[in-house]
């Protein structure tokens, strides 16, 4: 993982990283956030309460445009919005001896810790509905050295005997990721429901070295 190919946008006290299509998404969930947590323990082992230095951080994945202030598109927009939203705020506020609370957006949470390609376990992580502003998503939230279960109800994610809002289950998909599908078996994990507001399109131009890559197709008929 070479961090002098991301390219860094500071904001205030926040910063933002845009890292290339290079297949590193998994190390960086993994490897990248575990190093954070470690420098952050090592910096905050001997220092006061009020002193401490504590992190959120987001990770999401999507284009990316260049805009005259820096970047900009949804993929960015959503990031920002997962790295300021209340459900990551409360945990780690609830969590007041950690050191770093992470929200992975659904689409990384998938690809990447369901999908077996990190040492991270399903079971480490609590679903949650973000809803800031324009964005209404889901995202995975990971409190390094913490239950999840353990973290104060209001980042709670919905009950799975379908005891929430159904309008609101509608909205963010989580009936559908709630459960991911099994060898041999589509299950719920697999939305067949074309929604255009969730669509990519990608035109190549020149031959494209799909090693490695995961293409997924689909019809505007549904």
């Amino acid at each position: 993982m070479d961090r002098t190919r991301w390219h860094i946008q500071a904001k205030g006290d926040e910063q933002l990283a845009v890292a290339p299509m290079d297949g590193s998404e998994p190390r960086i969930v993994d490897d990248y956030i575990r190093h954070i947590t470690a420098v952050l323990f090592a910096y905050n082992e001997d220092r006061v309460r009020s002193a401490r230095m504590r992190v959120r951080a987001a990770i999401h994945h999507g284009p990316v445009e260049v805009a005259d202030n820096g970047f900009a598109g949804r993929t960015v927009v959503t990031t920002c919005r997962l790295l300021n939203s209340g459900p990551l705020r409360a945990a780690l506020a609830a969590a007041d001896d950690a050191d770093l609370v992470l929200a992975l957006s659904d689409t990384v949470f998938l690809n990447t810790v369901a999908g077996g390609h990190t040492t991270l376990p399903r079971s480490a992580f609590r679903r949650v509905d973000i809803r800031e502003k324009e964005c209404e998503s889901t995202a995975w939230l990971w409190v390094p050295g913490h239950d999840p279960d353990a973290l104060d109800p209001v980042v709670a994610a919905p009950e799975a005997d379908g005891s929430r809002d159904p309008a609101a289950a509608a909205r963010t998909g989580a009936a559908n990721s709630a459960e991911h599908p099994t060898a041999g078996h589509p299950g719920p994990g697999i939305r067949s429901t074309y929604k255009s507001r969730n669509l990519n399109v990608n035109n190549f131009h020149a031959p494209v070295d799909l090693r490695g890559g995961v293409v997924g197709f689909g019809s505007t008929d549904g």
